[in-house]
């Protein structure tokens, strides 16, 4: 989006129109988030989990079968200034490591969303290994906890391991991390998988988002 009405206009929208149609049949994990550091702000990122895939390209569907949503989409797009810039989608399907959803926290959180790409499919399912195996205990031990890891199925920058992090505020993150750069079990773990398996990580892309009060997971 850009600076003016366009943000106010979508957080009218969503949480007065999408987010309520959405909470009447979908019973995964929704998130609705505002970006505090990423490529491009100001921006909102719509996050809902499913069963498969099919229930994912269905969501739209069954969003403007629900009575007053395709009103209020017409509305929020009737103004003389477009809702939005642009939207992207991407598919992402879950690691089989990757945790059920915990319950909700009480007040809006930070979350960190983290893109490592792979150069090649082969080193992608090395990185995957090293996180199930010996990584994720590490993340635990340190303070950090991811709700998601997955790999994007369809969409930009593939192949790569996309996982979502909450922080109850960004001092917290700032001291997961640095007791994570600083252990010497993934010091070690790390050095291991470059002598196996060379950088497996060819870039990695950080966002940093706010949970709306109205996201239904937060």
């Amino acid at each position: 989006m850009t600076n003016g009405d366009q943000t106010s206009r979508a957080h009218n929208f969503l949480s007065h129109a999408l987010v309520p149609a959405a909470q009447r049949f979908h019973r995964g994990p929704l998130l609705i988030l505002e970006a505090v550091v990423a490529a491009h702000v100001p921006q909102l990122a719509l996050i809902a989990g499913f069963p498969s895939s099919a229930d994912a390209l269905a969501f739209y569907t069954r969003l403007h079968e629900q009575e007053g949503f395709t009103a209020a989409v017409q509305k929020w797009e009737s103004s003389p200034n477009p809702p939005y810039e642009q939207t992207s989608s991407a598919l992402l399907e879950a690691a089989e490591y990757s945790p059920e959803f915990p319950e909700p926290a009480k007040s809006p959180r930070v979350f960190e969303l983290r893109v490592y790409h792979s150069p090649t499919w082969r080193q992608l399912d090395a990185l995957h290994q090293r996180f199930a195996a010996r990584e994720v205990p590490i993340f635990h031990r340190c303070g950090i906890h991811p709700v998601l890891y997955a790999s994007t199925a369809i969409g930009p920058n593939l192949p790569n391991l996309t996982y979502l992090i909450p922080f109850d505020d960004l001092a917290a993150r700032e001291k997961a991390w640095n007791a994570f750069t600083a252990d010497a079990e993934w010091q070690k773990v790390r050095a291991e998988s470059v002598a196996k398996d060379g950088e497996i990580v060819s870039s990695i892309q950080i966002s940093l988002f706010r949970a709306t009060v109205y996201s239904p997971f937060r």
